[in-house]
Formats: C-alpha cells, sequence, structure tokens
C-alpha cells in the first residue's frame, strides 16, 4: 500500500470510528434493566444506517445482525433476541462499521443497572472488569511500529493471568482494513517468544481485543449456533479498540471511554 492509499485508509477508518464508539456509548446508555437485546441491536441498525455507513457483521456469512451482544457467561457472537436485561447482568456489546469501505471494530463491557438503582456491582465484578480495561490500556501501547504482536499479547496475558483470570485463547483480536478480519492475528497470549511473532509496521491498521473469564476460559457453543459461552458458565468480558500503528504514540481508531 503507497503512502496515499496508507493516508486515506486511516482517514476513513479514524471517520468511521468515531460515528462507531458514539454509537457504542449510546448502547451502553440506553443498556439498563428491562431493555431487550433485540431493542438494541435495532438502535444500533439505525445509527449506523444514519450515518451513512454499513454494518461490519453484515459482511460475516449467514449473519444479519450489526452487533454480538453477549450476556454473563457468553463472551462472543451472542445473538441479538427477546431477552430483556437485568439488573446485575453483564453485557458485551460488539459493534463495527464499514467507511468508505473499511471497516472498524470496537466492544466494551458493563454491569447492568438501573442509574436510580441503589444496586451495588460486586467488588469481584467491578476489579474484574477493571483489569480487562487496564489490559486493553496498557497493550494499545505497544502498537508502535518495530514491535511484535507478542508485545501485544504479552501485556494482554500479563495483566489478566496475573490477576487470576482466564484468557480465552481460541478467540483472538485481528487485522483489520477492507475486510473485517485480515492477517495479522493478535492472540491474547504468548506462545513462544515475541521475536518469533509478526512485526508491526507503520500504518497497519488491528483491532486488539482483551478476552476473558472470570473462572475457567474453556468454552463451548450453544444452541443458536453463534453464542460461545464458558462451559463452566463463569463471567466473561470483551475490551477492544481499533487503532492505527505508528512510529510514534499509535492512533486509537476507536476511541474508548479512559481515551476521551
Amino acid at each position: 500500500m503507497n503512502m496515499k492509499s496508507s493516508v486515506d485508509k486511516i482517514r476513513a477508518m479514524e471517520e468511521g470510528g468515531i460515528v462507531l464508539s458514539s454509537i457504542l456509548k449510546e448502547l451502553l446508555d440506553i443498556s439498563v434493566p428491562g431493555i431487550s437485546l433485540l431493542e438494541i441491536e435495532a438502535l444500533a441498525q439505525k445509527r449506523i444506517k444514519e450515518a451513512g455507513m454499513t454494518p461490519s457483521f453484515s459482511t460475516v456469512a449467514d449473519y444479519k445482525w450489526a452487533t454480538c451482544l453477549c450476556v454473563n457467561e457468553v463472551i462472543v457472537h451472542g445473538i441479538p433476541s427477546k431477552y430483556q436485561v437485568k439488573e446485575g447482568d453483564i453485557l458485551t456489546i460488539d459493534i463495527g462499521l464499514i467507511n468508505k469501505t473499511y471497516h472498524s471494530d470496537t466492544a466494551w463491557t458493563k454491569v447492568i443497572r438501573s442509574p436510580t438503582s441503589t444496586y451495588r456491582i460486586p467488588k469481584d465484578v467491578e476489579t474484574f472488569l477493571a483489569v480487562g480495561q487496564l489490559a486493553l490500556k496498557k497493550s494499545l501501547h505497544e502498537a508502535t511500529s518495530g514491535n511484535r504482536v507478542g508485545s501485544i499479547s504479552k501485556v494482554i496475558q500479563d495483566v489478566v493471568e496475573g490477576s487470576g483470570y482466564g484468557i480465552a485463547k481460541t478467540l483472538v483480536g485481528h487485522g483489520i482494513g477492507t475486510t473485517l478480519h485480515e492477517p495479522p492475528q493478535i492472540p491474547g497470549f504468548l506462545k513462544g517468544s515475541v521475536e518469533k511473532t509478526p512485526l508491526l509496521t507503520s500504518g497497519m491498521t488491528i483491532a486488539i481485543e482483551v478476552i476473558y473469564a472470570m473462572g475457567s476460559p474453556t468454552l463451548c457453543y450453544l444452541d443458536d449456533g453463534w453464542s460461545i459461552a464458558t462451559k463452566d458458565h463463569s463471567l466473561t468480558a470483551v475490551f477492544e479498540a481499533s487503532v492505527a500503528v505508528t512510529d510514534g504514540e499509535p492512533f486509537i481508531l476507536t476511541p474508548v471511554p479512559f481515551a476521551r
């Protein structure tokens, strides 16, 4: 890819990423007790269409939704349903869109509670989610030219497993651009040495994902054929951002709460 093409790609992904992050924030804000997953999905579809953009996930074969909505033990690929979230549920919203042929992808996990409720989030759940956010924040800083994919993977693993949680090793981050999933894969763990993993170069665009469980990360498919959940029914979370690799500070394409 020449310099102009790279600049055009990053500009389009930045534009789409800002819209995507705004939509994600709105979806998280409306996710309160009593709302159904289908209602969250409908708003996502509406906002993406209003922006003149296209849902990324609709490019996945046989997937017709704009979001993946995962509750409690469902870690990825949860399909929107009539289920109404309730106070204390853990909800992950994963969403992507296409702007000018380029994809952006992001995800965030929250605890469902009413703004007026006296419900207090359990301390162990607060800690669990804080660890994932920290892992994403620290791993994003590794997305700089000259580093390697393993630099990102090691940071995620050190933070998550170092806190006693389980990395979902069969689920990974990925390159992103004119297709939703591109090389290289970005695992949340390091197998072997950093030096044997792909080199990061300026202009690369990747989606870094922290995908983990409070208990065992052993996973299984549910009956809907899409949703993947923990076998031991332990709580799960995903924190994801798309980022452009640069020669200096990484350029976050989908601003996340701690980067706003």
